[in-house]
């Protein structure tokens, strides 16, 4: 009876200790976005000191005094608006005040080793850097317990994506045609089902496949990590995931210009193919300047279109999860309200900032910030990849399902990339559609 007490107390405690609706870590990443796009409409505009370098002696500029007292203050900025949040989520402030520092400065590494004139040649993006700078703390040393407070990536990264939203505009991806969306639609889908489709064969659980599935299908690490929000997933499975998604990913970025001069394929169906296939915007426009203008041009207009789809993406993940698992369980459907507790908040925040700026806002001022809010949303973008490097080892990644969500992974690329191409030639290789004009 006793042991029967302290666990009814044990419970009673951590349900007190259980933080309101509106404190919860989705809410708290909408609150967050919300208050840095509010500030910077404001007239916050923090100078974010240029991190592009050509050799050694280049690095005495970009160490200058000015930088140094910006990034100081920079810091101190972003650990100002995001310590209530840690608070409110029951945190430890002074863990978490002590640690963020220390992902602060590995996160501006991370941008200072992309900002070489070769590696940016290369097209190798700053998350690659921030992943590997983590990952040598937590699979050398250790990440010593008084920094794991500050390691909070889904508290970045989705802050980050609800200031995203701001950067996607309805009007940009209009005027961009609507062959790049027709594109993105039909990756997304038969991309999609076919890695979801795969990873069960391999025998995945459904939580992992569906995360591979959307990493594959949309954008990456950002959409892997939209997903895992959706259906609540574990973290060391966001863990692989993100690792496998990164280290496919930079080899590709010179694999695929290669192949494309290889057999002579057009600049547009090839911009059009790297578009659909890499997943970040930089390595679009690194790979497709190795290429030509109009190849860097289409990508990005193809890339532009497919990252929208991720707050819809987790939007139709979410109420897909919420449904399935009950039925799957033999259980009746859940009712409005349970799909509202699943659903993830902060896609919320990131389809309010895209609409507000798109329509509501006057463009002249959206376009005077957007700069800005580019470069504030890879800051959290930067702590966000590191924080997962942070908290990933090598060993549990080995040993996690025998090394079969990797041959998945491999699988569905390889499948994205002959289906993208496919799409590639027959939306903007005249065979369904016109040339558009930037192909002619």
């Amino acid at each position: 009876m006793a042991q029967v007490n302290v666990a009814a107390a044990q419970t009673g405690s951590r349900a007190k200790a259980a933080p309101s609706w509106w404190a919860i870590e989705d809410w708290m990443a909408v609150w967050l976005g919300a208050f840095v796009l509010i500030a910077i409409l404001a007239g916050y505009r923090p100078v974010l000191p240029a991190m592009k370098w050509a050799g050694f002696g280049a690095l005495g500029a970009v160490f200058n005094s000015s930088a140094i007292v910006n990034w100081l203050l920079l810091a101190a900025a972003m650990l100002a608006v995001s310590l209530p949040g840690i608070i409110l989520m029951g945190g430890n402030a002074l863990r978490y005040a002590l640690g963020f520092p220390v992902v602060f400065v590995l996160a501006l590494g991370a941008q200072l080793l992309a900002g070489n004139a070769v590696v940016t040649q290369w097209g190798i993006e700053y998350v690659i850097f921030a992943l590997i700078l983590g990952l040598l703390i937590s699979n050398g040393p250790g990440t010593p317990k008084w920094l794991q407070e500050a390691v909070r990536t889904e508290y970045f990264i989705k802050t980050g994506l609800v200031v995203m939203g701001a950067t996607l505009l309805f009007e940009e991806i209009l005027q961009a045609g609507a062959l790049g969306i027709v594109q993105s639609v039909a990756v997304v889908i038969v991309v999609w089902y076919f890695a979801f489709w795969l990873a069960k064969r391999l025998r995945l659980d459904d939580e992992f496949a569906a995360m591979l599935s959307t990493a594959v299908s949309i954008c990456g690490v950002s959409a892997a990590i939209a997903a895992c929000g959706a259906i609540q997933g574990d973290k060391r499975k966001l863990s692989y995931t993100t690792s496998i998604v990164l280290l496919v990913a930079a080899p590709m970025i010179i694999i695929q210009p290669w192949l494309i001069k290889i057999f002579a394929i057009p600049d547009i169906v090839a911009g059009a193919w790297l578009g659909g296939t890499l997943d970040t915007t930089g390595s679009v426009v690194a790979a497709g300047a190795l290429i030509s203008e109009t190849a860097m041009k289409t990508g990005t207009v193809v890339k532009f279109s497919q990252n929208v789809l991720i707050g819809i993406a987790a939007f139709l993940l979410s109420l897909w999860w919420t449904l399935r698992e009950p039925a799957a369980k033999g259980q009746p459907r859940p009712g409005a309200g349970v799909i509202w507790e699943r659903f993830p908040k902060f896609v919320l925040g990131f389809m309010a900032a895209s609409l507000i700026f798109s329509f509501l806002l006057d463009p002249a001022l959206v376009k005077a910030t957007k700069s800005t809010i580019g470069g504030i949303r890879t800051w959290w973008f930067a702590l966000a990849f590191v924080s997962i490097g942070l908290e990933t080892r090598f060993t549990d990644l080995f040993k996690m399902e025998g090394g079969r969500p990797f041959l998945s992974f491999l699988g569905a690329q390889a499948f994205n990339l002959l289906w993208t191409l496919l799409l590639a030639w027959l939306v903007f290789g005249g065979v369904l559609f016109p040339v558009p004009a930037m192909g002619r």
